[in-house]
């Protein structure tokens, strides 16, 4: 896997479209905020389709693509729900557990949400799926793609300009990795 050339691909949609990709993450994080975070996921379906659509068509992205996945939001927030009980139950017992928990997730379901998107799967189909992409071929290669979104989003949620400008470019780079092994 050439994540340089994932990079790029990623850098190069995020320069040229930087305005649209403003406009997109500011109304993702609107509904999320004015939401309360309940319809955060399904944002960020949207959010995701909307990015999809940039790489495979070319298509720049528009604030409405933020609610073109509704459909989902029933999964999207039963996942939810059953991961934060389960995170908590895992922080409370001991630190460590609640930890290991969120992180083996993350990896585990790093290109469910692109799935659901793209191949309109249901969530568990979606889970096995992504399950079985990180798992059985290159494995170390999605290790780093790991590392580097979750290093970029972690940067980026650190202050509101960085998601601003680093949320797209972490979306899009798991995006490019995503659509050249499906």
């Amino acid at each position: 896997m050439d994540i340089k050339y994932h990079i790029e691909t990623a850098w190069k949609n995020c320069i040229s479209n930087i305005v649209s990709l403003i406009i997109l993450s500011l109304v993702v994080a609107a509904v999320s905020v004015v939401s309360i975070g309940i319809l955060a996921p399904v944002a960020f379906a949207g959010y995701t389709h909307s990015l999809f659509q940039l790489l495979k068509y070319d298509r720049e992205p528009k604030a409405k693509d933020v609610f073109s996945q509704f459909r989902l939001f029933i999964p999207l927030f039963i996942f939810g729900l059953i991961v934060f009980i389960i995170a908590m139950i895992g922080f409370t017992l001991f630190f460590i557990p609640g930890v290991l928990f969120v992180l083996v997730l993350s990896y585990t379901c790093l290109y469910m949400v692109p799935i659901m998107v793209d191949e309109e799967l249901g969530l568990l189909d979606a889970i096995r799926k992504s399950i079985s992409m990180v798992t059985h071929s290159h494995f170390t290669d999605h290790i780093v793609v790991f590392i580097i979104f979750l290093a970029l989003t972690t940067i980026g949620g650190s202050s509101f300009i960085g998601s601003l400008f680093l949320q797209p470019f972490a979306t899009l780079f798991l995006l490019s990795v995503y659509k050249s092994i499906k």
